[in-house]
Order: C-alpha cells, then structure tokens, then sequence
C-alpha cells in the first residue's frame, strides 16, 4: 500500500488539493500498477511562519518581496 506524505508552505484550495491527490493516484496507479483504492495521500501545510529557508522565515522573506505566496527561486 502506497503512503504518500506531502508538504506545502502556505495553503491550498480544496480544490488545489483534491487535484494533487487525483494526479498522484493516477501517477502510483500507471508507473507502478498500484491498485488506486489501496494509495494513502496526506496533505501537511505548513504556516510560512513556521518555516524557515536560507536563514530567515519564509514569511519575512515573502513580505520583502510583497507577496505572501512567492516561490522560493531554485
């Protein structure tokens, strides 16, 4: 049985999230033949205020840049 755990910084819609888990299942089910009713999927999100990259908490990070749900650059 496939146990997915996934984390966000920040939210996402229901419907953001009833998506992921559709694309995941599907993905589980047609790379690895997994039966769908047996994947587990959990959705974590993470205050941005509980999170913390290159030294500082993503949600000072984003109120320099003006925008509360800015991706970090990569």
């Amino acid at each position: 049985m496939p146990f997915v755990s996934i984390r966000i910084s920040g939210s996402a819609s229901r419907e953001q999230k009833a998506g992921i888990v559709a694309d995941v299942t599907s993905s589980l089910v047609s790379r690895l033949g997994k039966n769908p009713a047996a994947v587990q999927i959990v959705i974590e999100e993470v205050s941005t205020e509980n999170y913390g990259a290159g030294g500082i908490l993503l949600v000072d990070r984003d109120a320099k840049k003006g925008d509360a749900h800015a991706v970090p650059n990569r």
